[in-house]
């Protein structure tokens, strides 16, 4: 019977270890919770913004989207959607389902941007995934259209007004609001 009662006090202690351990690891959490969506909702990191925030104006840029058009602020049409991604960026991949139901609902791919920041060789797989709802451009890591939006971070979202006043940024799609129409 001394056998029962020290195996039950063992599981007892056990399961009490288990719980302040856990409890522990959802602290720990909550703290990194808080700490990724302050830095989202900044689009700040330690060397200071990793893009532009609303209200600030683009540079004039002028790049070739794979399809062979021209892009520049000018062909901005109405409010557009740009997106910046790197290959082998894990938060690229993550947030990529995201923008392409973002720009899947704008169901205008003259109005959506999506900049491939990255080796050639390696930028096919997000070119190929991004090209059916976007115009893509694909630059080297100090490219016209990176610069143009002072881009640091990957990936980074803006809307985008035709004179090139960004509306909204956000590391994020989902604080982006829904963009007027055009």
């Amino acid at each position: 019977m001394s056998y029962l009662a020290a195996a039950v006090t063992l599981a007892g202690l056990l399961g009490i270890v288990n719980l302040l351990l856990s409890f522990g690891v959802i602290r720990r959490l909550r703290k990194h919770s808080e700490l990724l969506a302050r830095q989202a909702a900044d689009a700040h990191g330690p060397d200071g913004p990793l893009m532009l925030a609303a209200g600030q104006v683009a540079a004039p840029f002028e790049a070739t989207a794979n399809d062979g058009g021209a892009v520049s602020l000018a062909s901005f049409t109405g409010q557009t959607l740009v997106g910046f991604f790197s290959p082998g960026c894990s938060a690229c991949e993550e947030r990529m389902p995201s923008f392409l139901a973002y720009a899947n609902d704008l169901a205008d791919p003259s109005r959506v941007l999506a900049v491939v920041v990255g080796k050639p060789d390696r930028a096919e797989p997000l070119v190929a995934e991004l090209s059916p709802v976007a115009r893509v451009v694909q630059e080297a890591s100090d490219g016209a259209v990176a610069d143009a939006f002072a881009i640091r971070g990957f990936p980074s979202f803006l809307l985008v007004d035709p004179d090139g006043t960004v509306a909204a940024s956000s590391l994020v799609m989902t604080e982006l609001p829904v963009p007027a129409a055009a």
